[in-house]
């Protein structure tokens, strides 16, 4: 019946595009190689009715074998955190990888949108954009990796939230393969539609669990004229926020960055990345980094940027800071800041978490959760560093340095995450802020989300995917 299934789908994408054995690590090995799949094969569609013609050919399946079912498990750059996008270990699932559907199909630069397919990387759409003299503000570290379609499905936030919001609010319309194999043509480049439920915005951030994602309609915005950052240290996490209001008053629309890095977490890129210096010479419990962009000259952004921190400085809000003079300075900043996740793995096994906190109790989390993992697992590193704007912490724990790495993570990571998990809880937050939930954290979740929410999310799962067919196991349990 295997057979059956497989000669289908070479006889609908080609042999070259169904891949079944030989290295298969890229399709099968999660980002963090923290789990391995195996899957019955991966299948690499060029176009829409492609993918469209997987799925019933996957449904035929399924009727024809009640006893023998398959999945699917949609897949972009493969550069997720959570565990979501690489096959479980029966060797049932099929990989849908999107990779070859990369193209740019059109820009409306009067709409100020461009349309795109989900297997597009990130770093190539931002490229397209600027050529057409736009920006796309979507940026995070895997973008020369991820796709649009995954940032779609996992709703990835980045650097930039704090001014354009995360990929949702970035997303017009989009095209999607149902399960039950049908194609929804939502392409529209409109910013209002008041027609009826938003199909756009329950596909977002689904995680591949109500269909496949294949296209997608972006805002696209004016190039910046002139973009620049501040390096600024800061003594404590109540001086940060002061900061950050500070900023929001004098830089208004024009502040697009706003990043904490804790001392820690700095010394690991000095540690593993030593030929990234350090903007400024003492060390600082914390350090900001700002980026002020707009359609001022250099100069003037400059001159504004540099009027900021002498108030910072004045309200005792900033110890010292610096201001770039090019954009050479400028990406070397942001080079350290997204060089910390790298470290981090240089260093060793580690247990991450993706937080959401309201921003004013941030301080407060930080102090609490910092004394209780202490307390419980004394000499434990905590990497602590993350998109502050937004209340966005990456809020990791690195094994005590006279503890075995790999054994730490087995024996302490339950305990680890349930100490963070109940003062995430504490003070209303949420155990993912924008890497999603997968499958890490699907048992997780009922712990911590309402019963309301969790029943109306599976009731949604069960009308538009009765089968359980798009993703099993992901985001929630049916």
């Amino acid at each position: 019946m295997e057979n059956s299934i497989i000669q289908q789908l070479i006889n609908c994408v080609g042999t070259t595009n169904v891949l079944i054995d030989g290295d298969l690590t890229t399709y099968e090995l999660d980002w963090r190689q923290r789990a391995r799949g195996k899957a019955m094969a991966i299948v690499r569609p060029k176009n829409t009715q492609e993918v469209a013609q997987i799925v019933k050919l996957c449904i035929d399946f399924n009727r024809a074998n009640p006893k023998q079912k398959i999945s699917i498990v949609p897949q972009g750059g493969n550069t997720g955190l959570v565990v979501g996008s690489t096959p479980d270990n029966s060797g049932t699932q099929i990989v849908i990888s999107l990779q070859r559907m990369n193209h740019v199909r059109h820009i409306d630069a009067p709409n100020a949108s461009i349309t795109v397919e989900a297997g597009c990387v990130l770093q190539s759409l931002q490229t397209r954009a600027e050529e057409s003299g736009f920006l796309f503000p979507l940026s995070l570290g895997a973008e020369g990796s991820c796709t649009i379609g995954g940032n779609l499905g996992t709703n990835a936030g980045g650097t930039q939230v704090l001014r354009y919001g995360n990929t949702r609010e970035l997303c017009l319309g989009l095209e999607v393969v149902t399960p039950d194999g049908e194609i929804w043509e939502g392409l529209t480049g409109l910013r209002k539609d008041n027609t009826g439920y938003d199909l756009r915005n329950l596909f977002i951030g689904s995680e591949g669990t109500l269909g496949i994602i294949t296209a997608a309609t972006m805002k696209l915005f004016p190039l910046p004229q002139s973009t620049i950052c501040a390096w600024v240290s800061v003594d404590n996490l109540n001086q940060a926020l002061r900061l950050l209001q500070l900023s929001q008053k004098h830089l208004g629309a024009g502040l697009t960055g706003f990043e904490m890095m804790g001392e820690f977490a700095l010394s690991l890129v000095r540690k593993h990345f030593s030929q990234l210096h350090m903007p400024l010479e003492k060390d600082s419990p914390y350090a900001v980094l700002v980026e002020y962009s707009g359609q001022e000259t250099e100069g003037q952004a400059h001159s504004q940027l540099e009027n900021l921190l002498e108030k910072a400085i004045e309200e005792g809000c900033a110890l010292d800071a610096v201001v770039t003079e090019n954009i050479s300075q400028t990406k070397s900043l942001w080079h350290i800041r997204e060089n910390i996740t790298f470290a981090q793995a240089q260093e060793g096994l580690n247990i991450k978490h993706d937080i959401s906190i309201p921003i004013s109790s941030i301080p407060a989390f930080v102090e609490r959760t910092d004394a209780e993992l202490l307390a419980n697992f004394p000499k434990v590193r905590i990497v602590n560093f993350g998109h502050l704007g937004d209340g966005n912490l990456h809020y990791n724990v690195q094994a005590p340095n006279d503890e075995d790495r790999e054994i730490f993570l087995i024996e302490k990571e339950a305990l680890v995450n349930s100490v963070v998990y109940e003062s995430v809880a504490f003070f209303g937050g949420s155990i993912s802020a924008e890497h999603g939930v997968g499958s890490l954290k699907v048992n997780t979740l009922p712990k911590y989300k309402s019963a309301v929410a969790l029943n109306m999310m599976r009731s949604i799962k069960r009308a538009l995917d009765s089968e359980n067919l798009m993703n099993p196991g992901r985001v929630i349990n049916i």
